[in-house]
């Protein structure tokens, strides 16, 4: 994901605190009926990853069985396949039929209807998504909407009628990449009215080079995150760590579910800051999310998990952490992280970079 990406050189000037939570969402908490423990959901962007081979897929996986293996390690997927290709039922039948119970597809609506037509004129195309998704039955999780980054303020009409011609019992999250959106107060409090009025919930993105999109406002008690590391730096256990106080105080207040997916500007990575994620919600938030199990060690750093991360894998299998070449760097709750060492880094396998 090359989204809001900056040289490694240029994050030690960002400042990644997270913002405080607005006013309107300590309201849309407070107004959630408190009913039972929150659900969390954890997971990547795609499951089709040969340089996962060897990390979370087993030694000579074939791609067909990716999505087999995948499912046994994470219980949700941020689909971005659906943007690039209109799904069939049958061929999102056949993706369900793959993993387990409680799994949940969030598939990205395709490019033809928020890029091509940005939003006009979209019905025929509309439809087609809504019955080739109807496939994942039970599995299926929120409609992922990303309206072209050049939809800004001067297009809320065109927005809130797309959204309003969904069906009511379709959930969805919206994104919004246009800067004028967070710049200007007043087309901020238009777009969440928008949201609310029709139940639509925000997405919150997580990226170095633009934190104008990390505006920690919820229009629905439920929070979809989209984080984007920076290849293991240092500073991406951190914003973790942060991010797992923030889903902690939301739970607090009566957040129903989580969705946090997890981006890296070259995906090899992301399984393992996954991980470190998991084990902290189950550290910190009561959680009891099965813990990803590594066929062996990780390419590059990895944090070291206390002795009992085991217990908290419902499968009763055991977190297998490797050696590292690495160094410790103390976090602000006094765990440690790795940092890679130079040799590491130079060792480590030339990775693909997401197009998004």
């Amino acid at each position: 994901m090359e989204f809001g990406r900056l040289e490694t050189d240029e994050l030690d000037g960002v400042d990644f605190t997270l913002p405080p939570d607005l006013a309107a969402t300590d309201r849309i908490l407070a107004a959630s009926p408190k009913t039972g423990r929150p659900e969390v959901f954890v997971g990547c962007a795609k499951w089709g990853r040969k340089d996962w081979i060897g990390t979370i897929y087993p030694e000579k996986t074939k791609e067909a069985d990716f999505l087999s293996h995948y499912g046994r390690h994470f219980n949700c997927i941020e689909l971005n396949a659906t943007f690039y290709k209109m799904p069939s039922a049958h061929q999102t039948e056949g993706w369900a039929s793959q993993v387990g119970p409680g799994f949940q597809f969030s598939p990205k609506f395709p490019n033809q209807i928020t890029h091509m037509r940005r939003l006009k004129n979209v019905e025929e195309q509309t439809t087609r998504f809504l019955k080739g998704v109807s496939g994942f039955g039970k599995a299926l999780g929120p409609l992922f909407l990303m309206p072209h980054p050049q939809l800004g303020p001067k297009d809320l009409d065109r927005l809130e009628a797309f959204i309003q011609s969904l069906p009511s019992d379709v959930k969805v999250f919206v994104e919004m990449r246009h800067p004028e959106w967070y710049a200007d107060p007043v087309a901020f409090n238009n777009l969440f009215t928008v949201l609310e009025r029709h139940k639509a919930g925000s997405i919150i993105t997580d990226a170095s080079g633009r934190r104008d999109c990390v505006h920690m406002r919820l229009s629905t008690p439920e929070a979809f995150i989209r984080f984007v590391g920076n290849g293991l730096h240092p500073t991406d256990y951190t914003r973790v760590d942060d991010w797992v106080q923030r889903i902690r105080t939301w739970m607090e207040k009566g957040i129903r579910t989580v969705y946090f997916f997890m981006h890296q500007h070259e995906e090899v990575y992301s399984p393992e800051l996954c991980r470190y994620l998991i084990h902290e919600l189950n550290k910190h938030c009561g959680t009891n999310i099965p813990v990803p199990v590594f066929v062996e060690a990780p390419v590059r750093g990895m944090a070291e998990f206390q002795s009992d991360a085991n217990t908290e894998n419902e499968q009763g299998v055991a977190s297998k952490v490797g050696k590292s070449t690495a160094k410790k760097v103390a976090t602000s709750d006094n765990a440690t992280i790795k940092e890679n060492t130079p040799e590491k880094k130079a060792r480590a396998p030339r990775a693909k970079k997401s197009k998004e």
